[in-house]
């Protein structure tokens, strides 16, 4: 079996893992988050032109969104890597690992799986809305995870609330402290520029046409930047100093803490903002720290080679029916060819495959550092969740089912397409696309589809038509809440109206109800029938 280089370049490894930093963008619905991931792709350089102004004819989609449904509905459906190098204004460099999550709440399990492959989140706020539930319900995930946030106030060119406002819900709703590293000079919809409350400059920002490029920047003295933007610098800068007095300025061991968050005021659409983004993430954001065992023992980043597969995706290239798995590397140096062992089987696995990933493009990967993700092409023994290892095992914790709200017969439309059929079912599954459910009852022609949102179901569907030539007939279910059974129990809550029992592909057992009250019921009158709860969207 190939052994690891991590022990041969203890320095180089230690140098590499500090340069890396890797992030999620959480978000509701529409407040911009893959727009702002695509102005962080064109502010570092990777990108010439960005492309997620809807409504402009003749744009390209973004490089996070690639799927058909994605480009139609304008919204993002699965979660993206992204991998770029950035030197900061400063002149520091790093390596950006930037993952995109889908900000629908009917996607929570897709987010919930990103969020356990990184190091810190970026959560953006829309300027008009505020926090918002999605929002809320990611924050929740961060703090339990234990992950560092930065926040990002979106939308300054759009007429909104007032920036203190903001500030003190941010403090009253989720509990963290906000500092604001940036704060806005001009009213939101009247967007001039920030004051750096690190520096006290005045960085004014000049719009491009369709926001296309990266915004100029200009950065004022402090001194004369009253005569550039007037009484928009003298409101931002008092309201700065009231900042201060109330003890809001940025504080490095409570940001890593978990109970601060750094705030910046950006416009993503126009580029506004950006640039201090990237330097935020690059100076302060966390680089990988290793990662937690099954047992909680901290497996470090400089210990021999080991990997979390967080996503399995496939679909991203028409031509060829492959697929990816995209694995977190925890520890140790990764080199393409090693022979890992697959944690779950105890069996080898081959990595002569690998691939760096930048949306839907690929490119051969031939080394990797703790923080990077390594797309695995062809990995069908993956599941998410699997650990990879060399030389000194290790487990990491599995990722959770979410608890399905939404069930649905499946039906092949063309019974000429019966093995696409299967083989499609089965390749959703094991993306987790949608949980897959069977029982002897419906047989093996008719799964259950089972799902947090319906939206969910749409995918699959599309899926299904697109990719394997198999298009699937939808029945809807009349159940709305699932729990864990035994064998035995089971019995019992078959003979039950109203009440049905599916057979997991993991082997679990899921007793499905019509309604909380039913279930309520059939606990109170069952009270030997042991039923738990699976994990919910968001928690």
């Amino acid at each position: 079996m190939t052994t690891s280089t991590a022990g041969s370049k203890p320095d180089l490894l230690s140098a590499e893992a500090g340069r890396r930093r890797t992030f999620a963008v959480i978000s509701h619905p529409d407040a911009g988050k893959s727009t702002l991931t695509e102005a962080l792709v064109l502010h570092a350089k990777a990108i010439t032109e960005a492309g997620a102004i809807h409504g402009k004819a003749g744009r390209r989609s973004t490089v996070s969104d690639w799927m058909e449904m994605e480009k139609a509905r304008g919204i993002s459906i699965t979660s993206t890597a992204l991998q770029f190098p950035y030197t900061t204004q400063a002149g520091n460099s790093c390596v950006i690992n930037l993952l995109d999550t889908p900000g629908h709440a009917d996607f929570s399990e897709d987010t919930y799986r990103v969020l356990t492959a990184v190091d810190s989140a970026v959560m953006l706020i829309d300027a008009a809305k505020g926090l918002e539930p999605q929002t809320l319900k990611l924050f929740q995930v961060c703090r339990h995870r234990r992950i560092p946030i930065i926040t990002v106030i979106n939308k300054w060119d759009r007429p909104g609330r007032h920036a203190l406002e903001l500030m003190d819900e941010i403090a009253e709703r989720i509990g963290l402290k906000p500092t604001p590293l940036t704060w806005p000079v001009g009213i939101a919809g009247d967007f001039k520029g920030v004051l750096d409350r690190r520096t006290g400059m005045f960085i004014r920002y000049t719009r491009t046409a369709g926001g296309a490029t990266a915004a100029p920047e200009e950065h004022i003295a402090p001194d004369a930047a009253h005569e550039a933007a007037g009484i928009d610098w003298d409101t931002a800068v008092e309201e700065s100093e009231l900042l201060s007095a109330d003890d809001a300025d940025f504080d490095p061991e409570t940001f890593r803490d978990c109970s601060s968050t750094p705030v910046l005021f950006t416009s993503a659409a126009l580029n506004f903002g950006v640039n201090q983004l990237l330097d935020v993430l690059a100076e302060l954001a966390p680089p990988p720290n290793g990662a937690l065992d099954v047992d909680g023992n901290r497996r470090d980043a400089t210990a021999p080679f080991s990997a979390f597969v967080f996503k399995v995706q496939a679909g991203m290239d028409s031509a060829h029916r492959d697929r990816i798995a995209y694995a977190r590397v925890c520890s140790g140096t990764f080199e393409r060819g090693d022979v890992l062992t697959h944690a779950s089987t105890g069996k080898p696995f081959v990595t002569k495959y690998a691939q760096s990933v930048f949306g839907q493009q690929r490119s051969t990967l031939d080394t990797a550092w703790p923080g990077d993700v390594i797309g695995l092409a062809n990995a069908a023994a993956l599941r998410p969740g699997d650990t990879l290892y060399a030389d000194v095992a290790v487990q990491y914790p599995p990722i959770p089912s979410f608890s399905p709200e939404h069930f649905a017969v499946a039906r092949g439309t063309d019974p000429s397409k019966h093995k696409q059929f299967r083989k499609g079912i089965e390749q959703l599954d094991q993306e987790g696309v949608v949980q897959v459910l069977r029982s002897d009852r419906r047989g093996d022609q008719a799964p259950v589809l089972a799902a947090v949102g319906p939206m969910q179901f749409e995918v699959a569907s599309h899926r299904m038509a697109a990719e394997f030539s198999a298009p699937i007939a939808l029945e809807p279910l009349p159940y709305t809440v699932a729990r864990l059974c035994d064998p035995e129990g089971a019995e019992t809550l078959q003979k039950l109206a109203s009440v049905e029992v599916f057979t997991r592909t993991d082997g679990a057992l899921l007793a499905v109800f019509s309604t909380k009250w039913r279930l309520e019921n059939v606990a109170r009158e069952n009270p030997t029938v042991s039923l738990r709860s699976l994990v919910a969207a968001g928690d």
